[in-house]
């Protein structure tokens, strides 16, 4: 492996992990779950008890992930940037984790034992950090993306993709 690529490997690594993460957020946030309360024969309750279930295995994903994009995203060179998003996205995470879905998996005990519960805006406040965090892997995906085509062309040569 020359130099090059080896300088090239975290910045990489990093990208692919936050296309990952990526792609598993909007599988579970924005398909899976909507999807589940479109179906006539899953009641209420049955819906909820899936979706605290999905979440809580997805939250522990987001965690593995979180700390593999940390670790790639100190180890790139340009950093400044990529670590600020990189935390921000933690950031959610840790607010979703320690925060959001506490509330909401009460309020799923409680709507699932027959209690009933007023509308709140916890749900509202978590779809938009889905949201951020999605912008944010987004941003992310893209600035580690430009730095690895910005490192491919040598200084002062041509590119042949531009």
């Amino acid at each position: 492996m020359n130099r090059r690529t080896a300088t090239k490997l975290p910045e990489a690594l990093a990208a692919f992990i936050a296309i990952i993460w990526l792609g598993m957020l909007l599988g579970v946030s924005f398909i899976a779950t909507p999807v589940k309360f479109e179906a006539p024969s899953l009641s209420l309750p049955v819906a909820l008890e899936i979706g605290r279930a999905t979440f809580s295995l997805f939250s522990r994903i987001e965690w593995g992930t979180a700390a593999l994009l940390m670790l790639s995203v100190l180890a790139c060179k340009r950093r400044p940037l990529s670590g600020l998003l990189g935390a921000a996205i933690v950031a959610i995470l840790i607010a979703e984790s320690f925060w959001l879905l506490p509330i909401l998996d009460a309020r799923v005990e409680a709507i699932i034992s027959g209690t009933p519960t007023p509308a709140d805006w916890h749900h509202v406040v978590y779809i938009a950090m889905e949201i951020i965090k999605m912008a944010g892997l987004v941003a992310l995906s893209i600035h580690l993306l430009s730095q690895l085509s910005s490192q491919a062309t040598p200084s002062g040569g041509s590119n042949p993709c531009t």
